[in-house]
């Protein structure tokens, strides 16, 4: 152990800095220099204010306003002195454990990156999962209409009357033979030449003119409902955007504010714009769709249909990009709605008799 050092002494009183050597002792420091002597200074008496990282000259200072102070340039200096005066080793800054505080620094910092990731992938959706069959409707239908207003701004909706009576007869076709429901469903058609459709929490559908126009039967946009009205009934666009949009939202959510969401509108807008629903989530909206339209003695091969031409245009992104990035077909989801259509018993009842559809579809 190296007990002598050289450092720079200051009384405090003035500026002049004063060579010195420094003597390490059990129970405190001696100093020595030119004038005015030998001094003792206790290891109780002192704080160290420098010397905590790496190239910071060591500073003790020992008094009150006017200190006394110390430096020594050397940081090996704090190793010998807790060598001396292991009882007093709290006191003093230890570079020896830098390495060690480093190394758990670098393991919190991993850590927290960790967990931070865990919740995101994990914990978020675990709890929207949880949380999205238990919020308010009153909840759902704040949020989905706050963002109806972005989605479907009302200069861009389509406001022809005869095209809305057919979207509401084929609401009410659909719906009659299930359970009540707590929402009232409402279908915007909005007049954007993308190929798209969109379930938004509280009983909302936004189906685009691109969309409208590529079916070819009634039938064909039925089918899209059935699925679009599965994910609402199922909560899917709920956990979605609770998962999505932000904690704060989440929060909102759990204390059922209903005027909070509001001020989401946007955000809730551009997350559902942008969503893509898990494959559980899509092959449940299926498979109920299919039962509802079943029920609904609407043709299945509407559905079908209209997915196998999206299935084929998926090579042609410029054309169905937007549908299939939310709604991605695959070859088995279509034979498994095709094995259901196959089972269902009766004989379906035209829907829309008597009404042009593709003279319908462009009046907007």
């Amino acid at each position: 152990m190296r007990t002598d050092w050289l450092g720079v002494y200051l009384d405090g009183r003035t500026a002049a800095r004063h060579p010195a050597t420094i003597r390490l002792m059990r129970e405190g420091i001696e100093i020595t220099t030119e004038a005015p002597g030998t001094r003792f200074w206790p290891y109780r008496e002192l704080r160290q204010t420098q010397g905590f990282y790496a190239g910071e000259e060591v500073r003790l200072e020992r008094g009150g306003d006017l200190a006394e102070v110390l430096l020594i340039a050397d940081i090996a200096f704090l190793e010998s002195l807790h060598e001396a005066a292991p009882h007093v080793g709290s006191r003093f800054h230890d570079p020896g454990g830098r390495g060690s505080r480093l190394r758990w620094t670098i393991v919190a910092a991993v850590s927290a990156v960790a967990i931070t990731g865990a919740i995101y992938l994990w914990g978020i959706p675990a709890l929207a999962a949880l949380l999205a069959p238990r919020v308010p409707v009153a909840w759902e239908q704040s949020v989905g209409q706050s963002a109806i207003e972005y989605l479907a701004p009302p200069e861009q909706r389509c406001a022809d009357p005869r095209l809305g009576a057919a979207m509401d007869e084929m609401v009410r076709r659909l719906t009659a033979p299930g359970p009540p429901s707590p929402y009232t469903f409402r279908v915007y058609v909005v007049k954007r030449p993308v190929v798209n459709a969109l379930a938004v929490p509280g009983g909302h559908v936004v189906i685009f003119r691109g969309l409208l126009e590529r079916t070819t039967t009634p039938e064909e946009l039925a089918g899209v409902l059935a699925h679009e009205l599965q994910h609402v009934l199922r909560r899917h666009a709920t956990r979605a955007v609770i998962q999505d949009v932000s904690t704060g939202l989440l929060l909102m959510a759990l204390t059922g504010d209903v005027t909070g969401p509001l001020a989401y509108g946007l955000q809730t807008a551009r997350a559902l714009g942008n969503l893509r629903y898990s494959r559980r989530a899509e092959e449940e909206a299926d498979t109920e769709g299919m039962k509802m339209l079943l029920a609904a003695r609407v043709d299945p091969r509407g559905m079908i249909s209209f997915f196998e031409t999206i299935q084929k245009e998926e090579g042609d992104r410029a054309k169905a990009l937007t549908y299939l990035s939310s709604h991605p077909m695959a070859a088995d989801r279509i034979a498994r709605l095709k094995a259901m259509a196959a089972a269902g018993r009766g004989t379906p009842d035209p829907l829309l008799p008597g009404e042009n559809w593709p003279a319908l579809t462009k009046r907007c």
